[in-house]
């Protein structure tokens, strides 16, 4: 199957973030896309895995998560499970705070349940849930 490639304002559109937000985190290294250059300038394109990165990154600021957080969880991520954004295979993980750090795991419910009767933060980082939305926006087609 050919690679679809998105323009900033298209990913926009898809992901619900704004166009200085995908351009900040451009700029700041945070979500990079394919970069064209061309004769005149240079024309931006976003792929299905930078969407689902975009998407998260949304998904994440709006449940209340600091974006040094949300930026931590997305580097932690392409790290550790570097396919999850490339696969379509949404999974689920959870960040654990504990003495000042946090830890990102697969999620588990009675972990995190044990967590919370300790008092501690447990943040869920369910991406099958942002690549519902994406499906759902794209149409079965895309992603």
């Amino acid at each position: 199957m050919q690679e679809t490639f998105f323009t900033s304002k298209d990913a926009a559109q898809l992901t619900g973030c704004t166009l200085r937000q995908i351009q900040y985190w451009r700029e700041k290294g945070i979500v990079i896309p394919i970069i064209s250059d061309t004769g005149t300038g240079r024309s931006i394109y976003y792929s299905r895995s930078n969407l689902v990165e975009l998407a998260a990154m949304v998904y994440w600021l709006s449940t209340g998560i600091s974006f040094d957080i949300a930026c931590f969880i997305l580097k932690q991520l392409k790290e550790q499970e570097p396919e999850l954004f490339v696969s379509g295979q949404g999974r689920r993980f959870m960040l654990l705070s504990r003495d000042d750090s946090l830890s990102l795991v697969e999620f588990d419910r009675e972990r995190a349940i044990a967590f919370l009767d300790e008092g501690k933060a447990v943040i869920p980082v369910w991406l099958d849930v942002i690549y519902q939305h994406l499906v759902l926006k794209l149409g079965n087609n895309y992603i």
